[in-house]
């Protein structure tokens, strides 16, 4: 039987410091992909859906407005090895999930070694359009 431990994970943003329990949820040593573009009908169970084709799918998960519990147009999947990881980024990228194409990314920025190349696709910055008085 497997000891599932439960992480304490500490935050840090505007200089407050509080404790996160949901990094806990996730499985260790995973391979994650960003999926962002998600309409509004798509629930984890719907992205799990589209991701369990791969054998070492875990889990997916969309977020949601705490508020509202609308859905804020991205989520996560996981994976346990490499070669289904580098598998869905390539196959699934571009692809129908709900009634929006779904667009893939890395979730680790810090993990270069994990990079595909998905056609020199970058996240860009949009500048900020200045007040006229």
């Amino acid at each position: 039987m497997e000891n599932k431990r439960k992480q304490k994970c500490l935050r840090k943003a505007a200089g407050e410091v509080w404790l996160d329990p949901t990094l806990s949820e996730w499985p260790e040593n995973d391979h994650r992909i960003f999926c962002g573009n998600l309409g509004n009908e798509v629930s984890d169970e719907v992205l799990a859906n589209s991701f369990r084709k791969y054998s070492t799918f875990q889990k997916a998960k969309v977020v949601r407005d705490k508020r509202t519990g609308k859905s804020k147009g991205f989520g996560f999947l996981s994976f346990r090895t490499v070669d289904d990881y580098v598998r869905a980024m390539k196959e699934m990228d571009g692809k129908y999930v709900g009634s929006r194409p779904c667009l893939l990314y890395t979730s680790d920025a810090a993990d270069d070694s994990l990079r595909v190349d998905l056609g020199g696709r970058r996240i860009i910055k949009k500048k900020k359009k200045k007040k006229k008085k």
